[in-house]
């Protein structure tokens, strides 16, 4: 019989990133609601010390997999393992984080346990017994209801920041066992990684993004949204026209061919709104729009419009924000 919820805990560095947390707490309660055990899926290398923060967050078990092969995100090493625990213990669900390695890894788990995929969800539910999960459709316009009720297990990838992590409960412990099984064949071989040193959030996970667009006209111009972004603690955004331009780089881009975000404060600076950047993050909390064209599509999602010159409004509300915030 299919048993437990599982979430794998995705960590880079030997940390846990934040989503990881917010899905145990939607685990828990779902697990609670069926009668099963909420369980992690830790995997990476010398990473076995840090299951016990996610028995804090509400797993009841962590399956540790710490092995060399799986220090870095390898498609082939962390579906095998993956895969390979899912057929022996029949979890009823796993869920998965809406990353770049999430929905890589959900993708080829679902292909390999021959079962359905939810992509992109914005919530969990329990309905009569089961997980409903809402996602968007036709590109953030309308949202729909789903659920996998012959699926097992049901598979799901989740937004980050659009669920609310519980509070740790300090002390409280989670079984730990120990995942023997091998990575098996690896077709792909890491030759190096480059990785950007910054003081600001992570885009995807980051409660305040501050985004620019082509109403930016170049660059140097961004200077004057990571002087707001820097007062906020916040992550800075683009376009697609802005990272097209060369201004930015892709992983800056917002939107249905860049990153899916969804943070508690969006605010959007010279961008028109188009369909494309909705997409990507109309899932965001709260909007705030500055654009001195009045029709710009971007108003008709935000929460809060500004209509001017943001070359104007941007120092200005940097200047209002210190004040509130010192």
């Amino acid at each position: 019989m299919a048993k437990g919820i599982w979430v794998f805990a995705e960590q880079r560095d030997e940390e846990i990133k934040k989503v990881t947390y917010e899905l145990l707490s939607a685990g828990r309660k779902a697990a609670d609601a069926l009668g099963e055990e909420l369980c992690a899926v830790l995997m990476g290398r010398g990473v076995g010390s840090l299951a016990g923060k996610l028995g804090e967050y509400g797993a009841d078990k962590v399956y540790v997999a710490d092995v060399d092969a799986l220090e870095n995100y390898t498609t082939d090493a962390y579906t095998n393992v993956l895969a390979d625990l899912a057929k022996e213990h029949q979890p009823t669900a796993i869920l998965l984080a809406c990353s770049v390695a999430g929905r890589d890894l959900a993708a080829q788990v679902a292909q390999r346990l021959g079962t359905g995929l939810m992509t992109d969800c914005t919530d969990i539910a329990m309905e009569d017994g089961q997980l409903v999960f809402t996602r968007p459709i036709y590109a953030g316009k309308a949202f729909v209801k789903a659920a996998c009720p012959q699926a097992r297990p049901v598979m799901a990838t989740i937004r980050p920041n659009v669920l609310a992590a519980d509070a740790p409960q300090a002390g409280r412990a989670a079984e730990t066992v120990t995942v023997s099984a091998g990575a098996g064949d690896i077709r792909q071989v890491i030759k190096e990684i480059i990785k950007q040193i910054s003081t600001r959030p992570e885009l995807t996970e980051a409660d305040i993004i501050v985004s620019g667009g082509r109403g930016m006209k170049g660059p140097e111009n961004f200077a004057i949204l990571e002087e707001l972004a820097d007062v906020l603690g916040a992550a800075v955004g683009a376009s697609r026209a802005a990272v097209d331009a060369g201004w930015l780089s892709h992983s800056f881009q917002v939107g249905q061919t860049g990153k899916t975000v969804s943070p508690v404060l969006y605010i959007a600076c010279g961008i028109s709104g188009a369909i494309q950047h909705l997409a990507g993050m109309s899932s965001s909390k709260c909007i705030v729009a500055i654009n001195k064209d009045p029709e710009a599509n971007i108003f008709k999602v935000a929460d809060y419009g500004i209509v001017g010159d943001l070359f104007e409004i941007v120092p200005l509300l940097k200047e209002e924000m210190k004040k509130l915030l010192a």
